[in-house]
């Protein structure tokens, strides 16, 4: 499989079970980062893109990321050294929920905490045990856990940004508030004008802000994007 590459790093991803997605550069690009970031956590990095667009975008000094699979985490680790923040990227091969109690038991706190987490339901299981780990929210992290984890290792000013289906987007707000995490911005993406909401983008933190909402839609036609995509992620495609 080729390399992916965008304007400033590139994505070997041919370890990792799910590939380079628009789900994921949706997050990267769209997380805010003009706010005091000390500290990064990307959860379930799989080939690491996200922590990369990331590493791009600001000057945290640290920039962690997880993964559970073993040939996605090589290939974080891989595309990490061949970037140019290497010094800044470190990938941890763990569970989320491990990690999460470490790092809480040491009162590690994150300034900004991502997650592309998995998400598809049960019916849609396919005879790839690392693709279903990447994608099935019943096969290692529950969103449940996901927020109660979050909740641990969030900074008190921190935020914490995720992409769910769009009819996912009500329960997982109402899970969050549950462990005091707020949602502060929504952005609700659909393919085209015509077809239905398909995503939902999320950021949410401790504190109360007047809800900011909108909605993105990615093509006008096939392969012709909207100047509001465009302008989201030119910094990182090549075409863009």
């Amino acid at each position: 499989m080729k390399p992916f590459k965008f304007k400033e790093f590139v994505i070997h991803q041919d370890k990792a079970a799910m590939k380079i997605g628009t789900d994921a550069v949706l997050l990267g690009a769209w997380c805010k980062t003009d706010f005091y970031l000390d500290s990064i956590l990307d959860i379930g990095s799989g080939t690491g893109v996200i922590a990369l667009m990331l590493a791009q975008r600001s000057d945290a000094m640290t920039i962690d990321a997880i993964e559970l699979d073993e040939g996605a985490y090589e290939q974080s680790v891989e595309n990490f050294e061949r970037s140019d923040w290497g010094d800044r990227l470190f990938c941890y091969h763990a569970s989320f929920q491990e990690f999460a109690e470490e790092m809480h038991e040491e009162e590690e706190v994150y300034d900004l905490i991502v997650s592309n987490p998995p998400f598809y339901n049960a019916e849609f299981l396919s005879e790839d045990e690392s693709r279903n780990k990447a994608r099935f929210t019943n096969t290692s992290l529950s969103f449940e856990e996901l927020i109660k984890g979050v909740s641990k290792l969030l900074s008190e000013t921190g935020e914490f940004n995720v992409i769910v289906p769009f009819e996912e987007e009500n329960s997982f707000v109402e899970l969050a508030k549950e462990h005091k995490l707020l949602v502060n911005r929504i952005c609700r993406v659909r393919g085209n004008a015509n077809s239905e909401l398909k995503r939902s983008l999320l950021a949410f933190s401790f504190e109360v802000k007047e809800l900011v909402e909108e909605e993105l839609v990615i093509e006008k036609e096939r392969h012709q994007y909207t100047d509001a995509y465009v302008n989201l992620t030119k910094d990182f495609y090549l075409k863009m």
